[in-house]
């Protein structure tokens, strides 16, 4: 029979600790609806030590005053704010540089990303997965539009993705390990897709399935314009199959002129027959002009990454850094009601 003495201890359990990044950006209307969401399902995990870091993005609106009033309990709060609106994937950039937890989670303000589903992620996580992607099975509160569009893009962005294998319908909202966080924090680009810089270090990963719900207050901050944008960065940033594609169709297009060509001078040696010229030289010389035209669109697309890689410039700027107590809430609350009764 083993004895167990009486200096024995029972090895103890090391808390984990687990960071939110929240990226914010003209997000008053839902804010302290969404903080308190999240903030109920960070109380019921046991043995983790959570805490929140809300970046906000140059917000025009009250979002940086609403964020210093947030009621902290039971989890810390950081709060950056940037000197002007960077965007959504430098605003992320700054929240995993200043996330030091063993899990990181990304995840929206609008609760399209519900924050309910936190414990599954972090299950999974404890299983021994090093990145936790959530998939979209529904989009709900989208146009028809809107869910083709992004349909198509996925699918196109992991066709010409080279080396990267980014998941189909896989957001910014997924769970990120500790080490996972480093690497993409080692990553020295500028122009930053973060989906991509997400996928790249690779690591065990899973995948799990959530219907998106719809946004529940406000609209979205995303317009056409910006979301071709940040399609096209998505492409530029991880595939060089655009140039490849051009440099084919140049190859191809010589090949039909050729050869066509060719077709004419027997046509006309051995029949006698003369080339019909205007319409087609026309059209030829519209086809040929526009095929070159894109390829140097593609050409530019590349080469402007270059140079705004080149000069170096900082990805963002932090222009004040918060790390709230109770103390500090309240007295920010009191602020607030005083500023507003003015």
């Amino acid at each position: 029979m083993r004895v167990i003495s009486d200096n024995y201890h029972a090895p103890l359990v090391r808390q984990t600790s687990l960071s939110i990044v929240v990226a914010v950006y003209n997000e008053q209307e839902v804010l302290a609806h969404f903080h308190n969401q999240l903030a109920a399902v960070l109380n019921t995990l046991s043995n983790i030590k959570s805490e929140i870091i809300y970046i906000n993005d140059g917000s025009s609106d009250d979002t940086w005053d609403i964020l210093k009033t947030l009621p902290a309990s039971g989890f810390a709060i950081k709060l950056f704010n940037l000197s002007r609106n960077f965007g959504k994937e430098a605003a992320m950039t700054a929240g995993l540089d200043h996330a030091n937890s063993d899990a990181i989670i990304l995840l929206d303000a609008d609760l399209q990303d519900p924050p309910e589903l936190i414990p599954k992620m972090i299950a999974s996580w404890q299983q021994g997965y090093d990145v936790v992607n959530m998939r979209r099975s529904q989009r709900h509160g989208e146009s028809k539009l809107k869910k083709w569009t992004a349909h198509a893009f996925y699918r196109l962005l992991a066709f010409m993705s080279d080396d990267v294998v980014i998941e189909k319908d896989v957001g910014d909202f997924r769970l990120l390990s500790h080490n996972v966080v480093q690497q993409i924090n080692k990553l020295p680009e500028r122009n930053r897709y973060m989906k991509g810089l997400m996928a790249w270090p690779g690591f065990k990963q899973i995948t799990l399935e959530f219907e998106r719900p719809k946004r529940a207050a406000g609209k979205t901050k995303w317009n056409f314009i910006e979301l071709v944008a940040l399609g096209l960065s998505g492409i530029t940033s991880f595939s060089i199959k655009p140039l490849k594609i051009a440099t084919w169709l140049g190859v191809s297009i010589s090949l039909a002129a050729f050869f066509y060509s060719a077709f004419l001078f027997l046509e006309t040696l051995i029949f006698g027959n003369q080339v019909q010229g205007y319409p087609s030289l026309m059209l030829a010389q519209l086809w040929l002009g526009g095929v070159q035209l894109l390829a140097i669109g593609v050409l530019g697309e590349y080469i402007g990454r270059i140079y705004k890689e080149s000069k170096g410039r900082p990805i963002y700027i932090i222009e004040e850094s918060l790390q709230l107590s109770q103390e500090q809430i309240n007295e920010n609350k009191s602020k607030r009601v005083t500023y507003a009764s003015k």
